[in-house]
């Protein structure tokens, strides 16, 4: 009798997020480490399962620290977003985002920097009291991201 084995996950695509933030309110130094907050403005999320609009209120709290060449920010954004048919969910999203001096000065002042250069990677969570999206309550996601002064873009695939 041959052993069972663990499934070898695979990656389904939930959404593509686009998301508005606000200039940074800059905290400086703390003991946790330099702490930056980017109010989010708004933006949309389309999917073939799930699209609609993310609700301006939330931020995206970020640590920043300087580690082997690179600058790390460590973030944490929560937010709203609101389906198409009216259903709210509340998303807490974790990740890291290195690249180096020279790209991040890029990216602030405008210029486009290909994302395949410097890693920007997430582990978004849902909550929904909404029935119709009760499978989000339940999913382990990743996301792959970049980054522009104003704007995060990323795609968000279920883990299966």
């Amino acid at each position: 009798m041959k052993p069972y084995e663990p499934p070898q996950p695979r990656l389904v695509h939930i959404y593509r997020a686009d998301i508005t933030v606000a200039p940074p309110q800059l905290i400086g130094l703390t003991p946790a480490g330099e702490r930056r907050i980017y109010p989010i403005l708004g933006g949309r999320f389309d999917g073939e399962r799930l699209s609609g609009r993310i609700l301006a209120g939330g931020a995206d709290w970020q640590l920043v620290r300087e580690a082997a060449g690179q600058v790390e920010m460590r973030v944490e954004a929560r937010f709203t977003m609101e389906t198409r048919d009216g259903a709210l969910i509340y998303v807490q999203n974790q990740g890291i985002r290195r690249a180096t001096p020279e790209q991040v000065g890029r990216m602030m002042g405008g210029e486009a920097v290909d994302p395949a250069t410097y890693y920007f990677r997430m582990t978004p969570r849902f909550e929904t009291g909404d029935a119709r999206y009760d499978w989000l309550n339940g999913v382990i996601a990743v996301a792959s991201g970049m980054r522009s002064p104003e704007r995060v873009v990323y795609d968000v695939y279920a883990v299966e």
